[in-house]
């Protein structure tokens, strides 16, 4: 059995934000890594791996990966909270990783084999017009993507209005371009009426709100979008106002996918026990791992709910390589969110999983199958680290009140 002998972050990526967890074995070559990426606060949780978690591993056999899940998980006392749950998550699967590897097999074969042969992902387009988003969208049609995404811009997008144009109070509070309920109520069904004129009923689209509406208007355009039978409606309410849930079944068919930024059990546990919602989507390493996101997918099978872990352009290859291991073994699997990452960033990651034409394919290289070159991560990464500060981007209305994601 394997000894942890030493339990380190490593950052890359150009701008700084990727955070990797290596768990180093006393058995020559074996090793595992995990994704604790947290693109806007990286020093939060490299402090946690580094000076909480590391010292309680160096000696423990490795391959009791349930309980350092389980030990770890309360060691700190406060529990489930970003920070804490994003290291935890990155050890998990680096455990997980050396458990694969030490059993030559993919970490697919060890939850239980595949149910499928391949992953379905779903695109991101979108287009600043309307023609744009069009353009964006056939060029993923001709490539044979299963869904797609559509956004008009940013999120949000369809929703902001010029204040400086008259068109929105004027206030030296607010910024030049803010966000109206509003305009994205009539602009976002208006959206999907040309694309169902443009492409048809079959082709399966779906849309991320963000979380930027209030309570009562989320209920209003998920009713809106009915006609239009998209695949799913992304985070339509954020996770302050979940029990408007109930609502919005009641009042929609427009199937709702939730979960980019939980982190508790008890956000998720509620709308799928009432089948609320019809995709939980959250990150498998702001979750806590793979060790946790197994459990949630089996709980959300029995009640109907399947799975679309989320993914997102900050993340790195070896989170959505856990996820992809965790799509191939979880029976009730819905669809992937996609991830592209450049030639470079690539290079940094052997095996780093590559989506061809909407599908992610299977391989049988033992363990999470990605592996992290050292060198070529320093290089990337270059000095992005030195004083790395970036808090989200917040969208305001026309009073400028904050909008919440």
């Amino acid at each position: 059995m394997s000894r942890i002998t030493d339990v380190r972050t490593i950052r890359t990526r150009a701008d700084g934000g990727w955070t990797l967890v290596k768990v180093e074995t006393d058995q020559p070559g074996l090793y595992g890594i995990g994704s604790a990426s947290d693109y806007f606060n990286p020093g939060a949780v490299a402090a946690v791996v580094e000076q909480l978690y590391a010292p309680q591993l160096r000696g423990r056999d490795a391959g009791d990966v349930e309980e350092i899940w389980q030990t770890l998980y309360a060691s700190g006392y406060w529990r489930n909270g970003a920070a804490t749950n994003t290291a935890l998550g990155g050890i998990d699967v680096a455990l997980w990783d050396i458990k694969g590897k030490e059993a030559g097999l993919p970490v697919h074969q060890l939850l239980g084999g595949r149910t499928r042969a391949a992953v379905p992902c779903y695109a991101h387009a979108a287009g600043h017009t309307l023609d744009d988003l069009v353009e964006d969208v056939r060029r993923y049609v001709d490539e044979g993507w299963p869904v797609i995404r559509c956004q008009q811009g940013a999120y949000g997008g369809g929703g902001f209005l010029d204040r400086t144009a008259g068109r929105a109070p004027h206030r030296l509070d607010a910024p030049a371009v803010v966000f109206d309920d509003e305009a994205y109520l009539r602009s976002t069904p208006a959206m999907f009426e040309r694309l169902r004129a443009e492409f048809g009923p079959q082709v399966k689209l779906s849309h991320d709100v963000h979380e930027h509406l209030a309570p009562q208007n989320a209920v209003i355009l998920a009713r809106s979008l009915d006609p239009y039978r998209l695949f799913f409606l992304e985070d339509v309410l954020p996770p302050e106002q979940l029990h408007w849930y109930r609502n919005l079944r009641q009042a929609s068919s427009t199937p709702q996918a939730v979960g980019e930024l939980f982190v508790n059990p008890h956000e998720w546990q509620p709308l799928i026990q009432e089948r609320l919602i019809d995709f939980v989507r959250t990150r498998v390493s702001k979750i806590g791992g793979i060790t946790p996101a197994r459990k949630l997918a089996a709980f959300a099978e029995a009640y109907g709910v399947r799975t679309a872990w989320q993914e997102g352009g900050d993340n790195d290859p070896v989170n959505l390589a856990a996820a992809f291991h965790l799509d191939m073994a979880v029976w009730n699997f819905g669809i992937q969110e996609e991830n592209h990452f450049t030639d470079a960033e690539a290079e940094v990651f052997p095996g780093c999983p590559r989506v061809d034409r909407g599908y992610l394919y299977p391989s049988d290289r033992p363990g999470l199958g990605v592996d992290l070159d050292e060198p070529k991560a320093a290089a990337l990464l270059g000095g992005a680290a030195e004083g790395y500060h970036r808090p989200y981007g917040i969208d305001r209305r026309a009073d400028g009140t904050a909008v919440r994601p």
